[in-house]
C-alpha cells in the first residue's frame, strides 16, 4: 500500500467579497518536492476569479489519466519487446452533465503519438498494448470517467 499527500492552501485576498462570490480562486498545491499554482477553471467561474497561469482540477484529472496511461504503456510495451523512443499525448477531457445530472468530467480521450526504434506493433498489438495500459493504470481504475485511446499513427515508420 502507498500513501500520497497534497497540501492545498487558499487565503481570502484583501478586497475579496466572499459572501458575494467575488474572490480569487488562486491557491497553492504542495507536494513533497514541489509547489504548483492552482485555480478554479475559468470555464466554470469566469476568467476574473481564476488565476492566470495556474492549473485547475479538471486539467489535473486529464493530465493524471494521460500520464498514468503513458507510464503504464511504456512498461507493457517494453515487456512486449518494443522500444519506445518518444510519446506525446494531446489528451482532451469533456465536462458535461453525467447520467445523474451532475457536472462531471465524463470522458477523456487520449491521442498518443508514439515513436519506436525498430519494429512497430501491428494494429492488433498496439490495441492490445493500450488495453493493457488502461487496465493497469491506477488512475483509470480510480475514476468513473470514460477513457478512450485514439492513437495517432505517423505516416512514416520513423521515430518522432
Amino acid at each position: 500500500m502507498a500513501t500520497y499527500r497534497a497540501t492545498i492552501d487558499w487565503v481570502l485576498e484583501a478586497g475579496g467579497d466572499f459572501p458575494k462570490g467575488r474572490y480569487s480562486r488562486a491557491h497553492t498545491i504542495r507536494f513533497q518536492d514541489h509547489i504548483v499554482p492552482g485555480t478554479a477553471s475559468a470555464q466554470v467561474i469566469g476568467a476574473r476569479w481564476a488565476a492566470p497561469g495556474a492549473v485547475d482540477p479538471e486539467q489535473m484529472l486529464v493530465a493524471s489519466l494521460s500520464t498514468c496511461h503513458m507510464l503504464t504503456f511504456l512498461h507493457v510495451a517494453r515487456l512486449a519487446g518494443f522500444v519506445v523512443t518518444a510519446y506525446r499525448d494531446e489528451a482532451v477531457g469533456v465536462m458535461e452533465n453525467n447520467a445523474e445530472g451532475a457536472m462531471a468530467v465524463t470522458r477523456v480521450t487520449l491521442h498518443p503519438e508514439i515513436g519506436y526504434e525498430g519494429a512497430r506493433p501491428t494494429d492488433a498489438e498496439r490495441d492490445h498494448l493500450h488495453h493493457q495500459a488502461h487496465e493497469g493504470c491506477f488512475i483509470a481504475n480510480s475514476v468513473k470517467t470514460e477513457v478512450m485511446v485514439e492513437e495517432v499513427v505517423p505516416a512514416s515508420a520513423q521515430a518522432l
